[in-house]
């Protein structure tokens, strides 16, 4: 008897324990699909904070024309911008600026152009990587649109033309008279492409 009764109240706090667990694990399961709504509803809303943050810090090649327009342009200074242009290891590119150095003044926008050809004997992409040297005149580079970081194409024998438009800002320091813009062009990769890869 003892042991019946003890089988019986052991089944009596069986079902509201399962039943305990049961509530537990539909709160996670709404707890788990909460978050990933808000996972989902975050990667949507990075786009257009990813957009804003290229146009307000030029990453990415993208800066708006705001800034330019309410620049003034300092006429008293004349600051001479050099262009280099050089393809890294496994892209068979010829790259060069089309001028070699321009003068400008500070606040003044300007457009210089680069030509790119493919040697290879077939597709390539590329994508370039721009620097300002020296260090203190980096952040006085102002672009307003830029091939940087963005990727390019070129099939066998096809040479294109690419362009930067931009202005050195009136505070760049005025020892500094001479700055350099350097693009490097890269082979690129993506979504599986593998076009920019040798062949065996």
């Amino acid at each position: 008897m003892k042991l019946d009764k003890g089988f019986a109240d052991t089944k009596k706090t069986e079902v509201p324990a399962v039943a305990s667990r049961a509530g537990a694990n539909r709160r996670l399961a709404w707890l788990l699909a909460l978050v990933a709504a808000g996972f989902l509803g975050f990667g949507f809303a990075l786009v257009p904070l990813y957009n804003t943050f290229c146009h307000l810090t030029g990453f990415n090649g993208a800066t708006g024309t705001a800034a330019a327009a309410l620049t003034p342009v300092d006429r008293t200074r004349w600051v001479t911008v050099e262009f280099t242009g050089m393809v890294m290891p496994g892209l068979p590119w010829k790259f060069r600026p089309a001028q070699r150095r321009v003068r400008v003044h500070p606040g003044e926008t300007a457009i210089a152009r680069y030509y790119a050809t493919n040697l290879g004997d077939r597709t390539f992409d590329g994508r370039a990587i721009m620097s300002v040297s020296p260090e203190v005149a980096a952040t006085h580079f102002e672009k307003i649109e830029c091939f940087c970081f963005h990727q390019e194409a070129l099939e066998p024998g096809q040479t294109r033309e690419f362009s930067v438009e931009f202005f050195v800002t009136p505070g760049l320091p005025k020892y500094v008279t001479t700055m350099t813009l350097s693009y490097a062009f890269f082979p690129s990769v993506e979504r599986g492409d593998d076009r920019s890869q040798p062949r065996s």
